[in-house]
């Protein structure tokens, strides 16, 4: 009879620090779309809104690999992202609600999150418009002599926009300092790459412009984490951009009104085994990285964290009609008038 092998943990290769982090906040991430999902069915929500479940590890090992001057912009989906960077709960889900103190005063809802104190330059709603604009962003930071980039995130639907392949040509002129990641959930909306694309090895899209362009396994968060911190070495030695095709996967649909009618329960429940959180307690448990109690208290500290979110959106006040006004206009004293 064959010997029975027994499974191999992963082995430890970053600290507790880290590892506890990637847990908590991709935790946090996924706990919040999930309450900011039934929120919207109570209508609570309005609008618009596309939720990261599945796909936290793309932003979460991306934080740990780079430094908190740099610069970060992606699509609608953009929740996880600044949650990750810190930005208070309380005031995305305020913005999911529209109220006066949200991340943008209640104006932009759940596609525009912003967040100027921890450089998160916004989520946007027009796909692929967020592209040319990263590049915009490692630009200024090129121009001005830091060491800083700009990480910029789209779906694999915005690869076929015309302003991608022009940022992407002026990245390579220009060797400015930009990871482009393409988080390819596997569908635009409810189509999937294969009907949409001729291409569907996405990251070699940059090696048509002698860009560095590499596949990650996007539902790892360890080797999300590698990939982001080797590009971001490339970029601060001045070697310009890289193209990484984050390979992930979303659970729910592409927004609120998506019945997904397109893919099978079997597939989804495929992705959901290596889901990302599942993978990283796997290796802090077997590695006895933290203990069961201590992982038992992230996710006390990550349920009333989502409690409090919601709390504190309920009791926010709406905007005042006349804000609709402001900040529409940025003054400034230039040194020339206009005549």
């Amino acid at each position: 009879m064959a010997k029975k092998s027994t499974p191999t943990k992963a082995k430890v290769k970053y600290s507790k620090e880290t590892y506890a982090y990637w847990y908590e906040s991709m935790l946090l991430m996924r706990r919040f779309e999930e309450k900011a999902g039934q929120l919207y069915g109570q209508q609570k929500i309005r609008g618009f809104c596309h939720l990261y479940i599945g796909q936290e590890a793309c932003a979460s090992g991306a934080i740990t690999a780079l430094e908190k001057d740099d610069k970060w912009i992606t699509a609608y989906r953009d929740h996880a992202h600044p949650l990750g960077l810190g930005t208070d709960p309380g005031a995305v889900m305020a913005e999911l609600y529209g109220k006066a103190t949200g991340t943008t005063k209640g104006k932009g809802g759940s596609m525009h999150i912003f967040d100027k104190e921890r450089n998160f330059m916004g989520g946007h709603g027009i796909v692929g418009a967020q592209v040319p604009m990263g590049l915009g962003i490692g630009f200024a930071e090129k121009y001005k002599g830091t060491k800083n980039l700009c990480i910029c995130y789209m779906g694999d639907g915005a690869v076929r926009q015309g302003a991608v392949h022009e940022a992407l040509n002026l990245a390579m002129l220009y060797k400015t300092p930009v990871i482009f990641v393409i988080e390819n959930n596997g569908y635009a909306m409810g189509t999937s790459v294969a009907r949409t694309s001729n291409v569907t090895e996405l990251y070699t899209i940059g090696e048509a412009y002698d860009m560095p362009s590499f596949p990650v396994d996007g539902m790892n968060v360890e080797e999300v984490h590698e990939a982001v911190a080797e590009a971001a070495e490339r970029a601060r030695k001045g070697d310009g951009p890289t193209l990484l095709e984050f390979r992930t996967y979303r659970y729910k649909g592409h927004s609120m009104s998506d019945p997904q009618k397109y893919r099978t329960r079997e597939e989804v429940e495929e992705y959901k085994m290596r889901d990302p959180i599942e993978q990283v307690k796997k290796t802090i448990l077997d590695n006895k990285i933290l203990t069961e109690d201590e992982i038992s208290e992230i996710d006390a500290r990550v349920k009333k964290q989502v409690a409090d979110a919601v709390q504190f959106a309920e009791d926010s006040p709406w905007p005042d009609g006349q804000d609709a006004f402001k900040d529409v206009y940025i003054q400034e004293d230039y040194p020339f008038v206009l005549e």
